[in-house]
């Protein structure tokens, strides 16, 4: 029989259990692990219903509305992606409306009008953000649709990349200045493959424009947008089908599908010359260095002085396109804190004429070099305080091509080229001294490149060396003495990539381009058939540019909206058997390519 205590505990037990269980349990301690939910959603909305349907004609012109439902909650997460053709004077308005979105429009459409709605890319679902791949919706103000259609694809000049995100638009009126005066007849946006459609359209001539828009207002800014044009006018020779490939909302991943579609147009785009030349910006760098910029290239400037500094004691130098001068003072006395340019150049007007234009550009010293500030600080002194600072650089792989680089921070006013030494050392540690070249840049004043008269030879090695006070600078600072050595690599992975170029009929420039295509690692500017070599190179991907340079500058010329003239021409080889644009370099080897530039180039 069972004690009468035990009994009035027996209740309780199975409390102590549960209590127990709760706080020596592992799962229930872990406080940290916070509660799953389920599998995570990766199912983007699905468009269920659209009001009206899709193609309906005779839309009102004034309180249209398009209501679009999916079978989940929805937001609008782009807004600037809900994108009609032809672009009104302000952006179409989108609201949410429980699973639907209502598209409504500020202002009133046009009348007799077919109309293409796009939401790619514009809306996602509430939850994850999974992105709606997209719909087109087609309608018109009138009693029928337009159905001509075109494609193309909009290519970044200089890299070849495609350019996402491009507004590409179609004008009837086909005067130049109608890009900057009116919004496009039709307009639509380029994906990441830098493809568009330009869909639903009418049958008749156009002119071709793509403009990276960085005011959202479908007109071209000169100052800030990018462009590309076509250089005729151009007529739509497709009808719109359900069942072309090019109307389908594809994956951008999906790039078998997207490169199956076809590109009529290809469009280059480049930063184009502003329309109104002024000084931009100015600035003193140090006691004896300045700048001025101007807003466009190709600058005209007559006369140039600074007050109390004689001319010939001036120092100038224009960058390649002219948009940009660097002025030094050769001059070793007391400089002011505040120095006055004058100058004379060719500025817009209000009219927008380029007239002969006087300006006094005031270039006052940094605060923290100010004459005051050194007087009242102990500022610590640098070496370019008083050596005339220069950098000597010279790359094994590449110092059969460039040379040794003599870089100084100033112009000099005195050179001393002929008390450098050049010696080379052969294994068997025989010393020899060697002839050389000195070569001034073209284009930097301060720059130069020295050579040896004969070939650099493996297993050698190579030593420069820069005596002291040898140079002067403007400053009246001399050099500190420098040697240095280079050495051929010697690795035997390296490999050769052989280039034997072709047809050549005109001046090119010959670049080798890294495997994302953005980085230079060797260029040549050649003029005739030439066999050119690229050594030393590690396992990897490369690619070759070729870019047209006609008038021989060594860069790539952008081209000219007014006179139809478009930037020089770039194209990425592409050898037969090759992924793409990629010539493949194993270790230890010598691979040839053969080029034919003209075919490149047709």
């Amino acid at each position: 029989m069972l004690s009468r205590k035990f009994i009035t505990l027996l209740p309780v037990v199975p409390i102590a259990v549960t209590v127990l269980s709760a706080l020596f349990s592992p799962s229930c301690a872990n406080t940290t692990t916070p509660p799953t939910g389920g599998p995570k959603d990766t199912i983007p909305p699905v468009l269920v219903g659209t009001t009206p349907s899709q193609g309906v004609v005779c839309v009102p012109v004034s309180g249209a509305k398009f209501q679009f439902t999916f079978n989940e909650y929805v937001v609008v997460k782009n807004k600037e992606n809900v994108f009609l053709s032809p672009p009104l004077s302000k952006r179409v308005q989108t609201k949410i409306k429980g699973k639907s979105v209502i598209v409504t429009f500020p202002v009133d459409l046009d009348s007799n009008k077919t109309y293409v709605l796009d939401l790619t890319e514009a809306i996602g679902d509430n939850n994850e953000g999974n992105m709606f791949q997209g719909y087109t919706q087609v309608f018109s103000t009138g009693e029928h649709i337009d159905s001509m259609m075109m494609t193309g694809t909009v290519l970044d000049n200089n890299t070849l990349m495609p350019v996402k995100g491009a507004t590409v638009m179609l004008y009837k009126d086909h005067r130049d200045s109608a890009l900057f005066l009116h919004r496009p007849d039709a307009a639509i946006k380029t994906d990441e493959w830098g493809w568009f459609v330009l869909r639903n359209i009418q049958d008749t001539l156009y002119r071709l424009y793509a403009i990276m828009d960085s005011q959202n207002d479908n007109i071209y800014d000169p100052d800030v947008d990018l462009i590309a044009f076509c250089d005729t006018l151009v007529q739509p020779v497709t009808m719109v089908s359900d069942s072309l490939k090019e109307l389908r909302k594809y994956d951008m991943k999906d790039t078998v599908g997207c490169q199956s579609r076809a590109s009529e147009y290809e469009l280059r785009m480049y930063k184009g010359k502003s329309t109104r030349q002024m000084i931009k910006n100015h600035g003193r760098t140090s006691f004896r260095a300045a700048f001025v910029s101007f807003l466009a290239t190709d600058v005209i400037i007559d006369t140039m002085w600074i007050k109390g500094v004689p001319h010939d004691k001036l120092i100038t130098q224009m960058n390649n396109v002219r948009d940009s001068m660097e002025i030094w003072i050769d001059n070793q006395g007391k400089m002011p804190d505040t120095l006055y340019l004058n100058i004379k150049y060719h500025k817009t007007d209000t009219l927008g004429q380029l007239v002969p234009t006087m300006e006094v550009v005031k270039l006052a010293i940094p605060k923290e070099l100010s004459a005051n500030a050194l007087r009242n600080t102990k500022r610590e002194i640098k070496k370019e305080d008083t050596t005339a600072v220069f950098t000597l650089e010279a790359k094994p792989e590449l110092v059969e091509q460039y040379g040794f680089v003599m870089s100084f921070n100033y112009p000099l006013i005195s050179k001393g080229f002929d008390k450098m030494t050049l010696r080379s050392i052969n294994p068997r540690q025989q010393e020899s001294k060697m002839k050389f070249t000195v070569t001034p840049d073209s284009t930097d004043i301060r720059k130069f490149t020295i050579r040896p008269n004969e070939e650099f030879r493996p297993g050698f090695e190579y030593y420069l060396k820069v005596p002291a006070r040898e140079f002067r600078d403007i400053n009246g600072f001399y050099n500190d003495s420098l040697e240095v050595k280079v050495t051929l690599p010697n690795d035997e992975k390296a490999s050769l990539l052989s280039v034997d170029l072709q047809e050549v009929d005109c001046q090119i420039i010959v670049d080798l381009l890294d495997e994302k295509k953005s980085k230079v690692l060797r260029s040549y500017n050649i003029n005739s058939p030439s066999l050119l070599k690229f050594p030393y190179l590690t396992e990897g991907k490369y690619c070759i540019r070729i870019t047209e340079d006609r008038n021989g500058n060594g860069i790539i010329d952008i081209g000219n909206l007014f006179e139809k003239k478009q930037p020089e021409k770039v194209r990425l080889y592409s050898s037969e058997g090759s992924k793409g644009v990629f010539i493949d370099i194993p270790p230890s080897s010598e691979v040839e390519q053969v080029i034919n530039v003209k075919e490149m180039f047709k």
